[in-house]
């Protein structure tokens, strides 16, 4: 047997170095493998309060964003200008919730009870025929469906669950945001200090670059989302479709989803006209056509040559997992979550790792 070399005064000496290596690999891979654990079962147990931090940074980098514009063309101080940004966005919900708030609610109360009666005028019509009926049959009553819908929207996701909840999530998303907007660098230099030094230049342009693909993407959104909710309270109108404000207003938020949104927004407003008149039912239906031509072929293509392109396939894919994992929560924010991703993957990756660095990437847009 071979035996471990033994000191001067007769005790056997440690390991050789070549075996303490060995040693101090296997350690830090066991390490590494914990802490991803650790990491992976942290952000399984607290994915609701990451998600609701995330989108307190998008509406802190939105803010940001119209900061800047300001600034740039009155040449004013950031803080000044985003303190102009933030005063303009409360008056203009404060002026416009005192103006509108009793139409908006007595429409929304009108359309919580018409869209059950839209729900069994439309069985009853599909029950008419033969075909049809077996479906009608084995779809969920009116009345359960509601109640379903109405158990989705209040648990939606982020963090607090139920009415008070999603109100409590917006003034977390609203103060928060500001705060991130007022100093963005005192928080970005608080996470580089966890970098090591040496890759601190290039995490910051990550960070950079993460920041700048958002605030384009948020700014032409927003753009998108006023113009489809304009669009559609307007069409609807001079369609004659009753509820038009609310449904208008139910249209422009729901833009922010890509692809998803549009036909949510669509399905009350069909069901309202179906309501009145079928045929008043198609003209809607070609009108949130119209609409959604618009913005794939015109608004979409703006934004996405200044952002990240993403293909329509890869959206629908990944709103499929993070709405299971977040919720329709994760269903909004998947497009601004995969853009970040795809930034990661292209910066990290793809020129880090495989070290191509061409001018012209997969997703991204092209320079000039």
């Amino acid at each position: 047997m071979n035996e471990q070399p033994s000191s001067p005064d007769g005790e056997q000496a440690g390991p050789a170095p070549a075996q303490r290596s060995v040693l101090r690999r296997h350690a830090l891979i066991d390490g590494i493998a914990i802490v991803f654990l650790a990491l992976l079962a942290a952000v399984y147990y607290a994915a609701n309060a990451l998600l609701l931090v995330f989108a307190c940074i998008l509406f802190a980098i939105l803010l940001y964003e119209l900061s800047v514009l300001l600034c740039r063309r009155f040449g004013l101080n950031r803080k000044l200008g985003l303190g102009i940004v933030v005063a303009v966005l409360l008056l203009i919900i404060g002026l416009g919730g005192w103006a509108m708030s009793p139409r908006i609610a007595e429409q929304a109360n009108q359309l919580a009870k018409e869209v059950p009666a839209s729900l069994e005028r439309l069985q009853q019509m599909v029950g008419q025929h033969p075909l049809l009926r077996r479906i009608a049959d084995e779809l969920p009553q009116p009345k359960r469906l509601m109640q379903y819908l109405g158990q989705m929207v209040p648990n939606a996701g982020l963090f607090f669950g139920g009415v008070l909840g999603a109100v409590a999530n917006v003034a977390i998303i609203l103060f928060v945001g500001i705060y991130f907007a007022v100093s963005p660098r005192s928080y970005i230099d608080g996470f580089l200090k966890l970098v090591p030094p040496a890759k601190r230049a290039r995490v910051q342009q990550v960070l950079h670059e993460i920041g700048r693909t958002l605030g384009r993407w948020l700014l032409g959104t927003f753009c998108a989302m006023l113009i489809a909710g304009i669009a559609t309270t307007i069409g609807l109108g001079l369609l004659g479709v009753p509820l038009a404000l609310i449904l208008g207003i139910i249209a422009g938020l729901l833009d922010f989803i890509p692809y998803v949104g549009p036909i949510m927004a669509g399905v009350p407003a069909v069901l309202i006209a179906l309501s009145v008149d079928p045929q008043l039912a198609l003209y809607t239906v070609l009108l949130f056509l119209g609409i959604q031509m618009v913005h794939g072929y015109v608004l979409q293509p703006l934004i996405d040559s200044h952002t990240v392109r993403i293909a329509p396939g890869l959206i629908i894919v990944m709103q499929l997992v993070f709405g299971t994992i977040f919720g329709f929560a994760g269903i909004a924010l998947a497009t601004p979550l995969t853009a970040t991703l795809m930034v990661l993957i292209k910066m990290l990756y793809v020129e880090d790792i495989l070290g191509d660095r061409s001018q012209e990437q997969d997703g991204a847009p092209p320079s000039g």
